[in-house]
């Protein structure tokens, strides 16, 4: 197992010894100007609930009417994007190093992605919208065998795909940016190859507070249909009234217990039982199964499926132009495209955190694919449940599902034994993803008005209590106007200056992206004898060294030696005649201090371009058994090559120094090569415009995506 040394990146030219510790501090400009519009939104529809209900209801209207177009074409773009991202060459990039590995294993990782599937607005949904779709679809009559299949359908649409495409776009590119290139983990890190250090100023300010904006929203819609839902369940249960006092107390938990995790860090607690949480609701899932209709439920479910393939390509770009229901676009596509936007910034930092070390490839599948499976059986096995009930002449259950969406779900559960019991799981399950909600949209609100020199520091406990309580407030006040269809609304208006910013997002990463390919290409098409031996580097070795690297497992005291007599002379000699050729190129060096071993790096500037870099760095590995004369504790080194983007993984202990030089040059022209192809000098090279000046980013930031002590072995 390789070890992981406390040292800096090996791949930044700096070369310190220290590490300076992380700091958060408050992004002003962000925090001010997104809080003082929230607050403004607070006090004027607490103030004036007519006027603002009239405003809103305007806007929603004039949104629907003039710009569905744009939301619908945007996430059928963003759908194509991440498909074209993991089917293309560009899937093999991984976000982090080269040489990372995923942080968490399979398993583990597609059961996150499976819990994060699950939440309230989900119970919600699965029964309130199949019901209604089905007795008031956009076209036709409803109440028909057809309009029970393209109730289900639309359910899944609106609940499937799409959204979890906007997820992996916003995961991808903050995977992207900040654990391959070490930028800040925030959106605006992903604009930095269209806008530079620009972003670092009013650009990046606009775009986190429209982030700040729309998010606030979102989990605002989610914790009013919670909260509507829970008084549903608790005067189910207790008799208590369902008003708005009972809600402003359910609202208060939730920022009560989000104030709690962030002061005493008992967030801890909270994550387990929501594990507990998503257990009970699978079991909740598994009982209407059994206890229902098993053969048609599990029939629904496949004809559901072939349903949703089938339909699915004409429905993403369906506007309803002939034949247009704004009403109903605005209070389901429209509404749940903007949602999905809105929450993008949510749960694509969760993504992107639990993902570091995965290919963009794993990672869009399993994103579109895991939580989408899932998705698609629970609301097949709850929404056909709920239809069957229609269809066999319950019209009072119906109507409730159209006409009092947050009583659907404990209306169903009504209908079978033990009822009782089952409102009892549903509401404490419903409880913890309702709380759990309020949690993570704090923390994560508090991260994007910060700024860290860590992606893995959250934001200051003050901030996330601001922003908890902030969202409570606007929960309450959003239902003080009109309740649930106001939050909607408002979802829809605050979710569109971020549908723009998605826009520039996706270019961006697109950009980015090209010079990945571009880099790739230019190894392939880089001299093709020095590809020959890909194990050394496409250094040419003679058979005997190979044997004796075969068989050779150095400790520290020889690999010292080596570097300080091949590494350093090597790359001083190449460094001055690179010099001597006009080339500004500069030799450092540092002591590993874990190994007292020096690591030497060569860095070449290319003014407005992407710089050379090539590190020797020693990584600490257990000894195998089959080691001569190795003891089981024995330890052994490497001397890996690093460049910008991690580790080429392979060991240059043992070249001669002729061989090591040679090598050096092999990686030089590899990114000449690059630099050829990227500035659109090759007839085949992309265009110049999808070239990143990276001389405005990342030569002035240590990769610290790079560094193997932060790589699981």
């Amino acid at each position: 197992m390789e070890a992981k040394p406390s040292e800096p990146d090996p791949t930044s030219a700096e070369g310190s010894d220290t590490k300076p510790a992380p700091s958060v501090a408050v992004n002003w400009p962000v925090f001010i100007g997104s809080s003082v519009g929230i607050i403004g939104i607070i006090v004027w529809a607490f103030l004036d609930q007519d006027g603002a209900d009239r405003v809103i209801g305007a806007a929603v209207t004039w949104i629907a009417k003039d710009l569905g177009w744009f939301y619908i074409l945007l996430v059928t773009v963003v759908l194509g994007f991440v498909v074209w991202a993991a089917a293309s060459s560009i899937g093999k990039v991984k976000l982090g190093p080269d040489h990372s590995k995923p942080v968490f294993g399979l398993f583990s990782w597609t059961a996150m992605l499976f819990a994060a599937g699950i939440g309230i607005d989900l119970m919600f949904f699965s029964v309130a919208e199949p019901v209604t779709q089905y007795l008031q679809p956009p076209t036709g009559d409803g109440g028909d065998t057809e309009a029970a299949r393209q109730a289900v359908v639309w359910t899944l649409f609106h609940y499937g795909i799409i959204g979890w495409a906007l997820y992996a776009l916003m995961g991808m590119a903050l995977g992207y940016f900040a654990y391959r290139h070490n930028l800040p983990l925030s959106i605006r890190s992903a604009l930095y190859p269209i806008f530079g250090k620009k972003v670092d100023g009013p650009i990046g300010d606009a775009v986190d507070i429209a982030a700040l904006l729309g998010a606030i929203f979102g989990l605002a819609t989610s914790l009013g249909i919670g909260v509507a839902q829970l008084n549903v369940g608790l005067n189910d249960l207790f008799g208590i009234a369902e008003s708005t006092a009972a809600q402003a107390a359910l609202i208060a938990v939730a920022v009560l217990i989000a104030m709690a995790s962030a002061v005493s860090g008992v967030d801890k607690g909270v994550r387990r039982l929501s594990e507990l949480n998503v257990v009970l609701a699978i079991g909740l899932m598994l009982f209407i199964l059994i206890a229902g209709s098993t053969a048609f439920l599990l029939d629904g479910m496949v004809q559901n499926l072939g349903d949703f393939v089938n339909r699915f390509p004409g429905m993403t770009l369906r506007t309803f132009a002939y034949d247009r229901p704004d009403e109903w676009l605005s209070s389901w596509t429209l509404f749940f495209w903007a949602w999905w936007i809105a929450w993008a910034p949510f749960v694509g930092l969760f993504l992107a955190r639990i993902s570091r070390g995965r290919t963009i490839r794993q990672f869009v599948v399993g994103t579109l694919t895991v939580p989408f499976l899932f998705i698609l059986v629970w609301i097949s096995i709850f929404g056909n449940s709920a239809i069957d009930i229609v269809r066999d002449g319950n019209a009072e259950f119906g109507e409730t599902a159209v006409s009092a969406p947050e009583r659907a779900f404990y209306s169903l559960l009504e209908q079978y034994p033990a009822a009782p019991v089952l409102a009892v799981i549903a509401t404490f399950t419903g409880l913890l993803f309702y709380v759990t909600s309020a949690d993570s949209g704090a923390l994560v609100m508090s991260h994007f008005s910060s700024r860290m020199t860590d992606n893995e520091s959250d934001g200051a406990t003050w901030v996330r209590i601001f922003w908890a309580v902030a969202t409570g407030l606007l929960t309450l006040a959003m239902l003080m106007i009109g309740g649930i269809t106001t939050l909607q609304n408002a979802t829809i208006i605050m979710g569109l200056p971020f549908a723009i910013v998605i826009v520039f997002l996706m270019l961006g990463l697109f950009k980015a992206l090209q010079v990945e390919r571009n880099w790739a290409d230019s190894l392939r098409r880089s001299l093709p004898n020095a590809l020959s031996n890909r194990a050394s580097g496409g250094t040419t070795l003679h058979w005997r060294q190979r044997i004796e690297r075969s068989v050779r497992f150095p400790g520290a005291h020889a690999t010292e030696r080596y570097a300080t007599s091949v590494v350093g002379p090597a790359l001083r000699a190449v460094a001055e005649e690179l010099s001597s050729a006009g080339r500004v190129a500069t030799v450092g060096e540092q002591i590993v201090e874990s190994c007292d071993i020096h690591s030497y790096h060569l860095d070449i500037a290319f003014e407005g371009e992407r710089s050379f870099h090539y590190q020797v760095y020693p990584t600490e590995h257990h000894t195998p058994s089959y080691g001569q004369g190795a003891q089981p504790s024995a330890k052994y080194f490497r001397l890996e090559v690093f460049s910008a983007d991690g580790s080429n993984g392979f060991d240059v202990y043992g070249f001669t120094q002729e061989q090591l030089i040679s090598n050096v040059i092999d990686h030089y022209e590899r990114h000449l090569e690059f630099l050829h192809r990227s500035t659109g000098t090759d007839s085949t090279a992309v265009d110049t415009e999808a070239t990143i000046d990276w001389s405005h980013d990342f030569d002035a930031i240590e990769t610290n995506g790079s560094n193997p002590e932060k790589e699981e072995a």
